[in-house]
């Protein structure tokens, strides 16, 4: 499934991610979230890859390494799951980063952890 609108993809984790923080609440680790939402979204027929290796560019293009994504949604969205009181600028911080060393253009950050559920998206631009 080809997804020609980014923001529509964003709406549907998104969507899902307030019905698993509706059902579930907060106080769950991490990796229970992340199970309920890849669970969820591949029912939705979405592609949709746990602790997912993407590769890190340097800005010369030499590889760098390696690290493990907590979703990867249609090959084409980042999604970075939190169990937390609240998102700090060092979430921030690492989704931008993620998105910039590894081309992606589209991040979602998601904190189950506090009593309201909190969604930031991220955009970034890729270099041509």
């Amino acid at each position: 499934m080809g997804w020609e609108n980014i923001n529509e993809l964003c709406d549907v984790v998104r969507e899902t991610s307030f019905a698993i923080h509706s059902y579930h609440r907060n106080g769950h680790l991490e990796k229970i979230y992340e199970n309920a939402l890849a669970n969820r979204l591949r029912k939705q027929g979405l592609d949709v890859k746990q602790q997912h290796p993407l590769t890190v560019y340097d800005e010369d293009e030499t590889v760098l390494g390696e690290y493990f994504a907590d979703l990867f949604v249609e090959n084409c969205l980042i999604v970075e799951l939190k169990a937390c009181r609240d998102i700090s600028p060092e979430h921030i911080a690492q989704v931008i980063g993620y998105l910039t060393s590894a081309r992606i253009e589209t991040g979602l950050l998601i904190n189950f952890g506090s009593a309201k559920l909190q969604v930031k998206k991220y955009l970034q631009s890729l270099p041509d």
